[in-house]
């Protein structure tokens, strides 16, 4: 048996001084986004643990949903993925 070995780094350092790993990413079975698994995704993107070409074929997403979670986090934050707050932050 083999062990396939990923592309891109196993580890990364985020802004705040934690590490995230692949491991920390969400299943790639995932069918139900909550706002926490929608972060993890984000924080992979944007430091650099997972491309974003990857990421949306791993979570069968498409790149314009995928592009709206990353612009709303920047311009908002975290919170702004919950569902709750898409009404919120929608047209902001």
């Amino acid at each position: 048996m083999y062990i396939k070995k990923k592309k891109g780094p196993l580890l990364v350092a985020l802004k705040d001084g934690s590490m995230m790993s692949r491991a920390d990413l969400p299943s790639p079975a995932t069918k139900r986004w909550v706002a926490s698994r929608k972060a993890a995704v984000v924080r992979g993107v944007e430091n650099g643990l997972i491309k974003m070409e990857e990421a949306c074929e791993i979570y069968a997403l498409s790149e314009e949903e995928l592009e709206s979670w990353l612009a709303r986090t920047r311009k908002h934050g975290e919170r702004a993925l919950k569902a709750t707050s898409l009404q919120k932050y929608r047209q902001l």
